[in-house]
């Protein structure tokens, strides 16, 4: 039997307290090898203080996260432990190849230190 997680549009993985505020990238999800990840969104939840000055944030895979999507402005997210955004995918995109490292980098992060929880959703082959 088929894994659910290799068949249906689903969360992969929650990560808490990614750094929203340094331009480093945080691995979100690694795609295991002999298998390929259709990432189809994501949300970002549950900050830690506002992030107000984020607007260039950039998800995917390689060394600057860029491959998905990019300049994602979460600076309207200003209310810390009740705002959340759910961003998709609305032009073409890459797949995310086998052993691959989907993540975040911020490129222009949040004035102050923040932190928030960011859940992976979409579909492994």
């Amino acid at each position: 039997m088929t894994a659910l997680k290799e068949v249906a549009l689903t969360m992969m993985v929650s990560v808490p307290a990614v750094d929203m505020q340094t331009v480093a990238k945080t691995t979100l999800y690694t795609v295991p090898v002999g298998k390929t990840f259709y990432p189809s969104h994501i949300m970002i939840r549950n900050p830690s203080a506002s992030l107000a000055g984020g607007i260039d944030y950039d998800f995917g895979t390689g060394v600057d996260a860029d491959t998905w999507l990019q300049a994602v402005d979460l600076s309207d997210m200003t209310t810390p432990t009740t705002d959340y955004k759910i961003v998709t995918l609305s032009a073409k995109s890459a797949r995310c190849e086998s052993g691959s490292e989907f993540g975040i980098k911020p490129i222009t992060g949040s004035t102050v230190p923040a932190t928030a929880t960011i859940d992976v959703f979409g579909r492994l082959d």
